[in-house]
């Protein structure tokens, strides 16, 4: 059970449809945890568009050198780790671009941590390294969970864009947040255990926002994740295999592109699509926020790929 424990969020109401799933067989608590599920993704959707809000102004403010932190407790501070640790190896993310700061530090990652989810203080400390236009966002099933409030209202004194992410409509912190994503999960299968539909939920917009600001800001070409980097030997293959699959050229050729870019796929496959050299390449990305796709329009069209024009946060990457 995650840490968010209020009486009156809908998390905690008990389910009227699950009373007696201790008396069910295996499959058919599986089947009733399933059907419970496939009412997360249709509850996301009714969020999206204030999701894309809090994407374009996050976009935005990394742009302008802000960065994001996300506040959680509980199974919400848990998500907000693993989705902020991911980011590196799937993006190769700057570090300190996405931090999570999760109540009760590491040691809660494994274990409860009596009260440090109750700790406004603790909060708003975790947040005084916020800067104005930095984004911080907070992660609460139940909508009150005072740490996150206290991190909400630190950063929002510090002039940083504030979100929430919450399992309640009516949620308490909801008047601390510039963008409010309440996703409406009802009541759980097991009372009170939102690591279910409400963890589910946190976790699908986790993942479209954090997604979704790394195409945003460049990350991918098409559908492929175009920096990453090539620390092992399945990874250089990957890496190949991309140039491959963008450009249509051999492997011999995709490897010539690679080591003349200095090992970095981005210049070396915009230099195979575009037929420039690395480091014309490399130029026009750096004129274009590293988004392959600009960079490539810019390249195709003989503008001078090095004049660096401005790129809406509502535009393909």
């Amino acid at each position: 059970m995650s840490s968010d424990v209020s009486v009156s969020a809908p998390t905690e109401d008990r389910h009227p449809g699950t009373t007696g799933i201790d008396t069910l067989s295996t499959l058919e608590v599986l089947a009733t945890l399933n059907a419970e599920d496939a009412k997360v993704a249709p509850a996301v959707a009714t969020v999206l568009p204030s999701l894309a809000a809090l994407v374009d102004a996050t976009v935005a403010a990394i742009r302008a050198g802000g960065v994001v932190h996300y506040f959680g407790a509980g199974t919400s501070g848990r998500l907000a780790v693993l989705d902020a640790a991911e980011l590196l190896p799937t993006f190769n993310a700057p570090p300190g671009l996405v931090t999570a700061h999760h109540a009760g530090g590491s040691a809660a990652l494994l274990r409860a941590v009596e009260n440090v989810e109750d700790d406004v203080e603790l909060g708003r400390t975790e947040a005084a390294a916020l800067h104005q236009g930095d984004i911080a966002i907070g992660l609460t099933a139940s909508g009150r969970t005072p740490f996150v409030g206290g991190a909400l209202a630190a950063a929002r004194e510090r002039g940083a864009v504030t979100a929430l992410i919450t399992a309640n409509p009516e949620a308490e912190l909801a008047v601390l947040a510039d963008h409010l994503l309440a996703v409406d999960t009802g009541p759980e299968a097991v009372t009170g255990s939102t690591r279910l539909k409400a963890g589910t939920a946190q976790k699908l917009v986790l993942n479209g926002f954090s997604t979704a600001v790394m195409i945003k800001l460049g990350r991918t070409w098409s559908n492929l994740m175009v920096d990453v980097v090539a620390t092992n030997a399945k990874l250089r293959g990957r890496v190949l295999r991309i140039l491959q699959e963008a450009s249509g050229a051999d492997e011999d050729q995709a490897r010539t592109a690679l080591e003349d870019a200095g090992g970095e796929l981005k210049p070396a496959l915009l230099s195979m699509l575009a037929g420039v050299g690395a480091a014309a390449a490399r130029a026009a990305l750096e004129a274009h926020h590293g988004s392959v796709a600009h960079a490539l329009a810019a390249l195709q069209t003989h503008d001078d790929p090095t004049t660096v024009t401005p790129v809406p946060t509502g535009e393909l990457a």
